[in-house]
């Protein structure tokens, strides 16, 4: 995933009411914050406004501006696993044959995953995207873990394909595996809603 740039930050005025865009504390305050309302819900009108201002600004200049608020957040956090759900989207948005290929590669190895996975067979480029952007929706459920679920399995099938693929860079399937790692843990701590 050594193809991602992380998106720039939008200008002041955007988070203004949020926070102050010159203090790192402030910017993973705001992030955790927009994190947890776009997964538990607005607790009142003030919620309610920053969350419509979010997807608007989400509409108009893209998830990437909100995401990288997300992008420094620990693995088990709230914001840290829509960071790496926004990741694997955005990676499989660009590069759907790749993933499709990976993933169909590492089913193989990784029979149990598949079943979490839930990719129809057999799994083409559409159908990885669907999977991915079905997860990415089940963020606005009940069922956060299963979704948190889901896309750990996805990454550590990719992840395991990925390896078998491209030995010459086993990092780059590591970090999936990784990545895998982090959001299956955070689906046990949101099952013992310790997940913040």
């Amino acid at each position: 995933m050594s193809e991602y740039r992380r998106p720039s930050l939008p200008g002041p005025a955007l988070f203004a009411a949020v926070a102050d865009e010159s203090d790192p504390a402030a910017m993973a305050a705001a992030g955790h914050r927009i994190a947890t309302l776009l997964v538990r819900g607005p607790h009142g009108d003030a919620d309610t406004d920053l969350v419509e201002r979010v997807l608007h600004l989400a509409d108009e200049e893209g998830l990437g501006v909100i995401a990288e608020l997300w992008s420094h957040a620990a693995p088990e956090t709230i914001a840290g696993s829509l960071w790496r759900l926004y990741l694997l989207r955005t990676w499989v948005h660009r590069q759907p044959e790749r993933a499709a290929l990976e993933y169909a590669t590492g089913r193989a190895f990784a029979p149990v995953h598949e079943v979490l996975a839930g990719v129809v067979d057999p799994p083409g480029p559409q159908e990885v995207v669907e999977l991915v952007d079905t997860v990415i929706r089940g963020i606005l459920s009940a069922d956060f873990d299963v979704a948190l679920d889901r896309a750990a399995a996805f990454a550590h099938i990719v992840g395991v394909g990925r390896g078998q693929l491209d030995a010459e860079d086993p990092r780059s399937a590591a970090r999936l595996l990784d990545m895998a790692t982090h959001l299956r843990s955070a689906a046990a701590l949101e099952r013992l809603d310790r997940l913040h």
